[in-house]
């Protein structure tokens, strides 16, 4: 009660704000009347000199401070080109269009909330496009490039020619990234000062300048300064769900399984459905039990509740949609008693009783996580004669009983580990198919939450109701759908690069965003992107007329009262915009209209195409359109002749969204500046917003005032009651966004190593000294690995170490040269530097191998084109760090889904995820560098060149060993050329030796001293001409 007072008194925060910003929008005003008396060189003079100012200021916080000093100036001076450029045609996508904006005083005020990286909520019709131009100016004066982000191609191509007119007349450049522009255009538009792309493009080029370009010529960005994302919510809230992703056809799928499964999954869906229907039999009959027909008491009524309830349970769980059911809840009474047994049975810590009531079913449905399990019936009924079809084998005991069972024959041991990594590999796929068709059966619907055309399934916003062509779900889901809908299933994809649209925008040292509708996911905008809101006021006062909700018991009595409305509405010639929040909703409301002769036009996911056209005519007299709830979103909707008069738009809302900025979206679809217009929600108790999150407060309204069948329910208590449980679901959502950027943060970490080591090799000029420290690094960590500081070396694994290097590199080290350098080495290795922990054995042994491996790339440089080895050497690099990071992707996929079941042992998935990504990822870090260390002789300039090598490189080996280059090698020799016997199969004990050494996580300790880094002895020389020199 304080808090309302005072904000009447002082007003709100934000109210303070705009009141505090008054004083700089007079200054900018003043200083553009003073520049109407110059002429348009005057204009493009201070830009150039500007420009060349501060393009030379490196310091951020310096730039900062001077971009604040000339902000009234440099806004003034766009004001000044717009009322300059007044009456000039511009072409926009190829049509003449007539200049007639000038910056209001709120829309200064928005530009000031843009510059200060936060975001400004502007009513629709407030010119949020022509607000933009202000801050991207004064922020391109850098030098370092603004991007501007749209929600599709056309409003960045529109929006580049149409507001490109203020930039270019003031002497800056404009470019545009569009779809399917070659690498060679995008690097132009990047370089342009002022850049327009949608949030796709930008993600998907950062991710191929870091994840898969091989030259800095393939690279398009220049850097992350500054960003203005147009319909931010829609942008960083409602896209921000679906990361961008960057997919290959994968090496190994299971795409058939999908199909093979189909019939089976489907049997069991209507052995569901029947068993479900058996049950609201069951509890029909009861009900006749409880309300006898001739009034009088029934037996153990508390009973005959009880199983009322669990049937109703039962049946929710096992199919929620279905139509009997919700004819069932229609009775607040049968509601009360579904939720009472649902109560009691959560109230039990252990669960028994409620896992006793799922197994009752083939499979149990959860709505709100979008989760279907099957239980132990279903399986049966899947599987009646292989009980263990579902159980997945112990893998860690089962390995370690064939290592320790009687089989002598290393080979076919590791012959039947194998097979049962594929027994295994099989089993895990073929419940994860099952599972995933299990809830393409039970919660994606089509029409509702994709769409079927062209023989494709194509998924549908359930934002903005617009088809998402390319996007496929994830996991195998949309194999499923495909599979349920028998079209045809396409080959499943392998990530090669991804990123989410919230940790994508977070590379930008500033960041700021603009729309109608961010008040209410101020939380989330502060809380994930550091984003404050300010709300600037409309230049005209808002005379649009929000009408009460309007609550009714069933759905049938809903659309019965929103077709009264609509026809008595447009009997006054007045257009109505219907907002819809599926494309069933929209075909079943056209239905009606077309029985009752009114003619309308609907705008969903399969008239797409027609969007602005449709939106146009909205604003006509007498127009009906029906839509979902952001239709047209971007698109503003301009009365017709009289239709001002007739008092405007009205706004028919069918259902409320579960996020209450889409509602206000909606309704700010009417009255645009200043306009008249109007708003009305309708709202039924079977809506999934009000069955799923809704209170119990309105159905007991409801039961006591005894509504009739049509009666609706009206008042400003019921619309905080439906706020609340949009809250609620807001609330839910974010936690779930939240999570998800929560698990990508630790993806982005390793995301930032691996790009940061690629863009290393990629930008110097020649990368064999960083080639030479990888070869050093990984001798260092197999010598530790095969070896110890405390032993005697003859207790050291010789033979595997040398098993390692002649299978990775052409030198035939023998055993007897590993020994004797072991025996030479007295000198202690340089404090401080990577060998710091070695004994004088181990660093002698460090130093020969790497010597030896090091002159025989000598040699193999003596034979090679020296600019096509750089090459070589730099694909030798990359070509390793891709093949790994694509593996670890997929291997950081499938943790991410499995983590979650270690919260059946009490642990938190995210700390356990957090630990096992760690050591997944230092464990690529030492592959990667073990397989280029691997791949160091595997690849020439030229055939000749690798022969010539070959020929020439010196070889001793004094025992059978697997070569470097396939086969094996014999005897003693030494010289020019090795002396080969013919290819035979390696020993098992090289072989499990080699498999052993692969999978080994050396311990690394110390810090590490680079062959470039200064010497740590004090010389003031690098470490590889001081004490590193052999």
């Amino acid at each position: 009660m304080i808090k309302y007072i005072l904000t009447k008194f002082v007003g709100s925060k934000n109210d303070r704000e705009v009141r505090r910003l008054r004083p700089l929008v007079a200054k900018i005003n003043a200083l553009e009347a003073e520049l109407q008396k110059v002429s348009d060189d005057v204009l493009r003079q201070k830009t150039a000199a500007w420009k060349e100012e501060l393009s030379k200021i490196q310091d951020d916080k310096e730039l900062a401070r001077r971009l604040d000093e000339i902000l009234p100036e440099a806004f003034a001076v766009v004001k000044n080109a717009c009322r300059r450029l007044c009456g000039t045609e511009i072409i926009v996508r190829e049509h003449p269009l007539k200049w007639e904006m000038i910056p209001f005083d709120v829309q200064l005020i928005g530009g000031y909330a843009l510059h200060s990286a936060r975001i400004a909520e502007m009513a629709t019709g407030e010119g949020k496009t022509l607000v933009a131009t202000l801050p991207v100016y004064l922020n391109a004066l850098s030098g370092r490039g603004v991007h501007i982000v749209t929600v599709n191609d056309y409003l960045a191509a529109r929006d580049s020619e149409w507001m490109g007119a203020v930039y270019k007349f003031l002497g800056l450049t404009v470019g545009c990234i569009l779809h399917d522009q070659p690498p060679r255009v995008r690097r132009e538009q990047y370089n342009c000062d002022i850049t327009y792309g949608t949030n796709a493009e930008f993600g998907f080029d950062y991710l191929r300048d870091n994840g898969m370009a091989a030259r800095k010529e393939e690279q398009v960005q220049r850097g992350h300064y500054f960003a203005i994302v147009d319909e931010v919510d829609s942008i960083l809230i409602d896209e921000a769900r679906t990361p961008l992703i960057i997919s290959g056809p994968a090496v190994v799928t299971y795409d058939e399984q999908y199909a093979n499964f189909r019939p089976q999954v489907e049997a069991l869906y209507h052995v569901q459905e029947r068993l479900c229907n058996r049950f609201l039999s069951e509890a029909q009959e009861l009900l006749r039990k409880l309300r006898p027909a001739d009034g009088s008491n029934p037996e153990h009524p508390e009973e005959l509740e009880r199983q009322i309830g669990l049937l109703l349970f039962r049946v929710k769980c096992g199919q929620p949609r279905s139509e009997g059911l919700l004819k069932f809840l229609e009775e607040p009474e049968n509601l009360r008693l579904m939720n009472q047994a649902e109560l009691q049975l959560h109230a039990d810590q252990k669960k028994i009783e409620l896992y006793k009531e799922k197994e009752e079913l083939f499979f149990a449905i959860d709505e709100k996580s979008h989760e279907a399990d099957l239980t132990e019936k279903g399986r049966n009924h899947l599987s009646p004669k292989d009980p263990d079809a579902f159980m997945l084998p112990d893998l860690s005991t089962a390995l370690h009983d064939i290592d320790n069972g009687p089989e002598a024959d290393a080979r076919k041991r590791l012959e039947a580990k194998t097979k049962l990594q594929q027994d295994f590999e099989t089993k895990a796929q073929r419940i994860h198919a099952i599972s995933q068709l299990l809830k393409a059966y039970c919660l994606y619907q089509k029409d509702v939450q994709y769409v079927v055309q062209d023989n494709k399934v194509i998924i549908v916003d359930e934002n903005t109701g617009r088809l998402m062509t390319g996007r496929r779900w994830s996991d195998g889901l949309h194999q499923a759908v495909e599979a349920k809908e028998q079209v045809e299933i396409e080959r499943e994809t392998q990530t090669l690069a991804t990123i989410t649209i919230q940790n994508y925008f977070r590379l930008y040292r500033k960041l700021a965003g603009m729309t109608g509708t961010a008040e209410t996911e101020a939380s989330e905008f502060l809380d994930i992107y550091k984003l404050g809101v300010l709300v600037i006021p409309t230049n005209r006062p808002v005379a649009r007329k929000d009408a009460n909700d309007s609550v009714y018991k069933t759905k049938r009595e809903k659309y019965s009262a929103v077709l009264k409305e609509i026809k008595e509405v447009h009997g006054k010639g007045r257009p109505i915009l219907v907002g819809t929040i599926s494309v069933e909703v929209s075909e079943h409301l056209s239905r009606m209209l077309k029985r009752e002769g009114i003619i309308h036009s609907v705008l969903n996911a399969k008239f797409h195409q027609q969007e602005a056209e449709i939106v146009t005519r909205a604003g006509q007299r007498g127009s009906v359109t029906i839509a979902t709830n952001m239709a047209g979103r971007g698109t503003d909707i301009k009365l017709g002749p009289g239709v001002a008069e007739a008092g405007g738009l009205h706004v028919l809302a069918t259902e409320r969204h579960e996020a209450r900025r889409i509602d206000r979206q909606l309704r700010g679809r009417c009255a645009r500046q200043g306009d008249p217009g109007s708003s009305h929600f309708f709202i039924s108790l079977e809506d999934d917003l009000m069955r799923l999150f809704g209170s119990d407060k309105i159905v007991k309204y409801m039961e006591k005032m005894g509504l009739e069948e049509g009666q609706e329910l009206e008042h400003p208590l019921l619309n905080r009651s439906i706020g609340q449980a949009q809250k609620r679901v807001e609330q839910h959502n974010f936690q779930i966004r939240k999570r998800t950027l929560e698990y990508d943060d630790v993806m982005n970490k390793q995301r930032e190593v691996i790009y940061g080591f690629r863009n290393e090799i990629i930008h110097s000029p020649d990368v064999r000294d960083r080639l030479m420290d990888i070869m050093e690094e990984v001798v260092l960590q197999k010598v530790e690995q095969f070896t110890t500081a405390e032993t005697d070396f003859h207790d050291w694994k010789v033979r595997s170490l040398a098993d390692w290097v002649n299978l990775n590199f052409p030198i035939g080290m023998p055993e007897k040269e590993i020994v004797k350098a072991a025996e030479s080495g007295k000198e202690e290795p340089v404090k401080g530097s990577i060998f710091e922990n070695l004994s004088a054995a181990q660093f002698s042994v460090c130093n020969f191998i790497s010597d030896s491996v090091r002159k025989a790339y000598e040699i193999k440089i003596s034979f090679e084109n020296p600019e096509a080895l750089k090459e070589v050497e730099r694909y030798t690099i990359l070509s390793a760090i891709d093949k790994l990071w694509q593996e670890h992707l997929y291997e950081m996929d499938s943790l991410r889904y499995s983590i979650g079941l270690r919260a059946h042992g009490q642990r938190d998935p995210l700390i356990e995820y957090k630990a096992e990504a760690y050591k997944i990822f230092d464990e690529l870090m030492v592959n990667i560098k073990t397989e280029i260390c691997h791949n160091i002789f595997r690849s020439a300039s030229s055939l000749m060149a690798f022969e010539n090598f070959l020929r020439n490189v010196p070889q001793q080996t004094t025992h059978q060993s697997a070569s470097a280059f396939g086969g094996t090698t014999t005897g003693t020799a030494t010289g020019a050329g090795p002396t080969r016997r013919a290819p035979q199969q390696g020993s098992d004990i090289v072989s499990e030796a080699a498999a052993a050494v692969e999978r080994a996580k050396p311990v690394r300790v110390g810090p590490k001293v680079g062959r470039n880094d200064p010497c740590p002895c004090g010389s003031g020389k690098k470490y590889k001409q001081c004490c590193g020199k052999n």
